[in-house]
């Protein structure tokens, strides 16, 4: 049976974000996540406490993301401010109790070589999983289509595979967005299958436009069961844009959840 967590970043932003824990438990959800608790963690701490949610998920610190960044983990002139970032993350993961951490990569450098590049990801992966191994929780890396983010330094599941296998620890495995496979790839279940063993989350919104489950092209009714015949038993991250009020968009859950 899925386990659902609340992605407080798409679902419920019709309230401000210190409302969105209590409506996250209303409709059901026993757990969230969200890009980014750094301006606020103890606040986040105490309202996951008052709400009874845990944290499954967020995000090391991505840059300037209004700006387009995605990460930076690919710049070299950057590995202090990354390294910064790190220790942030490993603050709020003690202090949220959060067991996933994960590493937006960037956007590739057009004045840099690529060799250059993948040399200054695989060191500061290697080096965030080792801080976060210390504090109990995992990194995870996650592609991005390049429809949607042209020029990601890792934007399928196998460039993000061998970039996981250059780091070559243990605590660091693949975050599995539907969404963002089947932008880029598709094979999305024969992919899914075939990395099982390597994946530590899953996220899913429809594709192409990244709404509810039954507004698109994939077919939730069989990637859940199948996500599940696979042995993936960890949480699933619903993080899609709403088409209307979120817990008027909640209904495709119903047939994946337990009876009260």
């Amino acid at each position: 049976m899925p386990k659902f967590c609340a992605n407080l970043a798409f679902l419920f932003t019709e309230r401000p974000m210190p409302e969105r824990f209590a409506a996250a438990r209303a409709a059901g959800f026993a757990a969230v996540e969200f890009p980014s608790p750094y301006e606020n963690v103890d606040g986040y701490a105490d309202l996951l406490r008052e709400h009874g949610l845990c944290m499954v998920l967020f995000n090391l610190p991505m840059g300037d993301f209004a700006a387009g960044e995605r990460g930076f983990a690919n710049d070299p002139q950057r590995r202090e401010e990354f390294r910064a970032g790190v220790g942030e993350a490993v603050r709020a993961v003690r202090r949220l109790r959060c067991t996933r951490v994960n590493a937006l990569v960037g956007i590739r450098r057009a004045d840099l070589d690529e060799p250059t590049q993948w040399a200054t990801v695989v060191e500061n992966l290697r080096y965030a999983a080792r801080r976060l191994d210390e504090a109990g929780a995992m990194l995870l890396v996650e592609p991005l289509n390049a429809i949607d983010t042209p020029g990601f330094f890792a934007a399928t599941t196998t460039r993000a595979l061998r970039l996981l296998d250059d780091v070559g620890v243990r605590n660091a495995r693949l975050q599995f967005d539907c969404y963002h496979v089947q932008r880029g790839e598709g094979n999305l279940l024969a992919t899914f299958a075939r990395n099982v063993e390597r994946i530590g989350h899953v996220q899913i919104a429809d594709s192409p436009e990244r709404h509810q489950p039954g507004t698109g092209e994939l077919a939730y009714e069989r990637i859940l069961p199948a996500i599940d015949a696979c042995g993936y038993d960890g949480w699933i991250g619903v993080e899609y844009r709403p088409l209307g009020l979120t817990e008027e968009t909640l209904g495709w859950m119903a047939p994946f959840t337990s009876p009260a």
